[in-house]
């Protein structure tokens, strides 16, 4: 049964949550297998970040107008960064990019510019109608190097071809030459390159939801965005039925992600 956008978002919130406790701890220094809380945001187990609260701010956009609307998406986006929109107890993280984009009203696009703060909410829009051009825009909003809307670009395509049932080999270029890399040549950084391989890794060196977002969130460094990436497309290989019954009941902010879907 092909995935959907359930799958997907449910996917990332899981995963997200997953990496939230762990972020900025070095590989090597912990070990997550299940859903815990506090750690590096203070916040209760099952709480996901700002990836999965702007991925919902353009899923409820598309749901009320039909159609991609960057400015509709921008205003969301501000609700959410000044507001608290589209979270469970309150914004506790932003990225700088975002946050200087937002505040300025028009995405960053120096080299320097290329963190992984639009990728990272990029996946559910495999399931709009968004072609390459708008998905450009919509990373534009925040990112708007480049590299950035690029990355995003592939990442839909790729997430739609799994979403066809595709197997890794033809969904994903490269896939033979990505998952054969030893960890130690994964980086999980901010830097949305590093992201988009790492979160490919994870999901291509694993066989189920759950070996898939905890490797991406044992890589380290950037936990919540690696695993929300690698997340939202395991959901959609996996289905919500892959994912854990606990980690479900455990996730908060399900209300959330319930209104926002189309």
């Amino acid at each position: 049964m092909p995935g959907t956008l359930r799958d997907c978002l449910y996917g990332q919130a899981v995963a997200d949550a997953l990496g939230v406790p762990f972020e900025f701890k070095r590989r090597g220094t912990f070990t997550c297998s299940d859903m815990v809380g506090y750690g590096s945001h203070g916040q209760p187990a099952g709480t996901w970040s700002d990836d999965t609260s702007m991925s919902l701010a353009i899923c409820d956009s598309y749901r009320e107008l039909g159609h991609l609307d960057c400015e509709d998406i921008r205003a969301r986006f501000c609700a959410w960064y000044r507001d608290d929109a589209y979270t469970v107890d309150g914004l506790f993280d932003i990225g700088g990019a975002t946050a200087r984009a937002l505040d300025q009203g028009h995405g960053c696009a120096g080299p320097r510019d290329n963190g992984n703060g639009s990728l990272m909410r990029t996946v559910p829009l495999a399931f709009t109608d968004a072609t390459d051009s708008e998905v450009r825009a919509v990373s534009a909003i925040t990112h708007a190097h480049r590299i950035s809307t690029e990355a995003c670009v592939r990442m839909v395509h790729i997430a739609r071809a799994l979403a066809a049932g595709e197997p890794f080999e033809r969904a994903i270029p490269g896939c033979a030459d990505l998952s054969a890399r030893e960890p130690s040549q994964v980086p999980s950084t901010g830097f949305v390159e590093d992201t988009f391989n790492a979160a490919l890794w994870c999901l291509t060196t694993t066989s189920s939801y759950e070996e898939c977002a905890c490797a991406a969130v044992n890589l380290g460094d950037d936990t919540d965005t690696t695993a929300a990436v690698a997340g939202a497309l395991a959901g959609i290989v996996y289905g919500i039925d892959g994912i854990p019954r606990e980690w479900l009941e455990k996730l908060r902010g399900k209300d959330v992600i319930e209104r926002c879907l189309f």
